[in-house]
């Protein structure tokens, strides 16, 4: 989501009067975040209260679709901890129903939360001169959006709205469906300060920070338990979507992992309730706020990458269950600066217009460093692999990157010290 700062200042009541507009779910004050390629693989949540999230699926620049590869593994996430799982759309079609079209088109098939669950337009860049079109082209997409089973939103900032939208025209289609970002500062901010709420009708959920952990994270609040959409309504249920997708699959089977099923090769988060590492120093709160490989299992001790510490099995959540990195026929691979499709491709033994297919890239030359690659090929777990070291690499990302463990590629290597690879370096996995 873009980053905004905006300075309305309301009386406290009013906050109150929206809230009290909508229905009295559960999730009324629930606070949660939403995700891009930018928060990873698998998510970050800032808090241990934190009980939803939204992950971008993609979206039009003006008629050029970018994917999100890390829609899929976000969704299973945020479900496998747990949490509420929705989509959103960045939305640049101006007033053009064609490009809106189009866009519906190719997201509406790929969603993966369930049904009832949100689908936010993110309109906030490229609007056209025409005010109406605008309105127009957001209404369509709702519409579409409803249609298809879902929950719609409009998602953007109170400036930009009022410049290029008729927003009561939506809400009186949508009653309370916006999304709207206002932000005092950009200060660490873990819960609303409602003295810069945005002062208009039909909001559900507010966006009050990009800024929720140091480092920077959107933080939402959910007003009238339209989060709760799509789950259910009563306080404490676990998580259960009610249409079968394979992310949600994902992360339910995740979500069920007991602490002794925890094993080599599973991705797992730090669960926030954990206060020390197995050595019984502290844990800090930011490593709790990211996503791990496990690397080696003793007993009820599991080792984790890039922080390469012991931790208890019963500190841990699952966030997939591996089952997709022991088959050896999904790789996947994090560009890195430099990189280009047909360098990874070259790697994988294969070219770039199957990842370029596989990946849905529209353009095969914009890759960005972040983005996840995906191939699914025809190599057996017979077939060596190789990958070539990038410059800023290491075992233990390179590890986490191919699904592998460091003490593999030391193995299949015949590496003598771990800390010593270079640029250019061929490692078989």
């Amino acid at each position: 989501m873009k980053k905004v700062i905006k300075k309305a200042t309301i009386p406290m009541a009013a906050f109150f009067v929206v809230a009290a507009s909508g229905p009295v779910f559960a999730a009324v004050g629930d606070q949660g975040v939403d995700w891009s390629v930018y928060n990873g693989t698998y998510g970050n949540f800032g808090y241990a209260h934190d009980k939803f999230a939204f992950s971008q699926i993609g979206g039009t620049y003006g008629g050029s679709f970018v994917d999100q590869a890390t829609y899929e593994t976000q969704v299973a996430s945020a479900i496998a901890q747990g949490k509420r799982a929705h989509t959103y759309i960045w939305y640049q079609v101006g007033g053009s129903q064609e490009v809106a079209k189009a866009a519906l088109d190719r997201y509406l098939p790929r969603i993966q939360t369930p049904k009832n669950s949100i689908v936010a337009l993110d309109y906030e860049g490229g609007a056209s001169g025409d005010k109406q079109a605008n309105t127009d082209a957001i209404l369509y997409g709702m519409r579409r959006v409803k249609a298809a089973g879902y929950t719609p939103m409009y998602y953007s900032d109170k400036p930009y709205t009022l410049e290029n939208v008729d927003y009561k025209q939506i809400i009186k289609e949508f009653p309370n469906s916006l999304w709207i970002a206002a932000y005092p500062n950009y200060e660490v901010t873990p819960v609303p300060n409602y003295s810069f709420f945005p002062s208009m009708d039909g909001i559900s959920v507010f966006q009050f920070t990009s800024t929720y952990v140091a480092g920077g994270l959107d933080g939402n609040v959910d007003l009238t338990g339209i989060t709760d959409n799509g789950y259910g309504k009563q306080q404490g249920q676990e998580v259960k979507p009610d249409t079968a997708t394979p992310a949600t699959d994902e992360g339910q089977d995740a979500n069920e992992v007991t602490p002794s099923e925890i094993q080599e090769g599973m991705t797992v988060t730090i669960k926030f309730s954990a206060t020390n590492y197995s050595t019984g120093q502290a844990i800090p709160k930011w490593v709790k706020e990211n996503s791990y490989k496990v690397l080696q299992k003793s007993g009820n001790k599991v080792l984790l990458d890039n922080i390469m510490s012991w931790v208890a099995a019963s500190d841990v959540q699952a966030v997939d269950t591996g089952v997709s990195n022991s088959t050896g026929n999904t790789q996947t691979h994090i560009v890195q600066s430099g990189d280009t499709l047909s360098g990874i491709a070259s790697n994988w033994g294969t070219n770039w217009q199957e990842l370029a297919r596989q990946n849905s890239l529209s353009n095969p030359n914009m890759i960005y460093a972040g983005q996840v690659i995906r191939f699914t090929g025809g190599q057996s777990g017979a077939t060596a692999r190789t990958y070539t070291v990038q410059s800023g690499d290491n075992l233990s990302s390179i590890a986490s990157r191919l699904g592998t463990t460091v003490q593999s590629l030391v193995s299949m290597n015949g590496i003598s010290n771990p800390n010593l690879i270079y640029a250019g370096q061929t490692l078989n996995y």
